[in-house]
């Protein structure tokens, strides 16, 4: 078979400059707002009419960041702890034969130009900053959301949820950055509830001290007694 072709019809653009960090169904995390900015002449709005009357998208994303990794036949899923091997097909991992990623998303807004093209905004994307986006198609409840439907190793939300306190430092910092980021309280709150953490490490309790790139920010932050406490907020020096 001769090579297939894939032409981007633009890039999505997040909050999420490294993958630590990135909810692993970002469906359920509503706070992560993210544009499709749309290539010509997809970004024309005739290529969009009638969008704006379904609530939800598929995106359709290539891997782009995973350049160094190859396929594997099986691999280890974050849900099982890193502990156990399945076939790369009954996961989504990112490593696979042809990086092809996809997101459902909630549509937010499709928003008119004033270089009469249009862009897309949306909600729940879980993809790096500046991941090429192949395609868009519309979620169809009536035939797409079947609760009847089996989830293998992963039939419910991890239930991964931590309260979160903000240190005084924390919430004066992230209240700094509020005038460039308007949503970044709301925002690293519904990120670090979830916990972020690796599998392996959600037994560690106190001391360790992560980093999470939010933006042009790291977000630092640790667990004890099961609360997220929130240190600071700080701006990334530029290389």
């Amino acid at each position: 078979m001769s090579d297939i072709v894939l032409r981007p019809i633009g890039v999505v653009r997040t909050p999420f400059v490294e993958k630590f960090g990135i909810p692993r169904q970002g469906g359920l995390v509503d706070e992560i707002h993210a544009t499709l900015v749309l290539d010509a002449p997809f970004n024309r709005e005739a290529a969009w009419r009638g969008i704006e009357g379904f609530s939800h998208l598929w995106l359709v994303t290539w891997f782009h960041a995973d350049k160094g990794a190859e396929a594997a036949l099986t691999v280890r899923p974050p849900r099982l702890g890193g502990n156990a091997r399945l076939g790369v097909f009954a996961t989504r991992a990112p490593y696979r034969p042809n990086p092809v990623g996809l997101s459902l998303v909630r549509l937010v807004q499709m928003e008119r130009l004033d270089n009469d093209s249009v862009c897309i905004h949306v909600a729940g994307a879980d993809v790096l900053d500046g991941t090429p986006l192949l395609d868009v198609k519309p979620y169809l409840p009536y035939v797409e959301a079947l609760p009847y439907a089996r989830g293998g190793f992963a039939p419910e939300d991890s239930g991964a949820r931590l309260s979160v306190m903000w240190t005084e430092q924390g919430r004066a910092a992230c209240v700094a950055w509020s005038a460039r980021y308007p949503d970044l309280e709301a925002l690293v709150e519904a990120l670090l509830a979830r916990d972020p953490r690796p599998a392996y490490r959600r037994d560690e309790d106190g001391g360790r001290v992560y980093g999470m790139r939010v933006h042009d920010l790291d977000v630092r932050w640790r667990v004890s007694d099961g609360v997220v406490e929130l240190l600071d907020v700080v701006e990334v020096a530029s290389d």
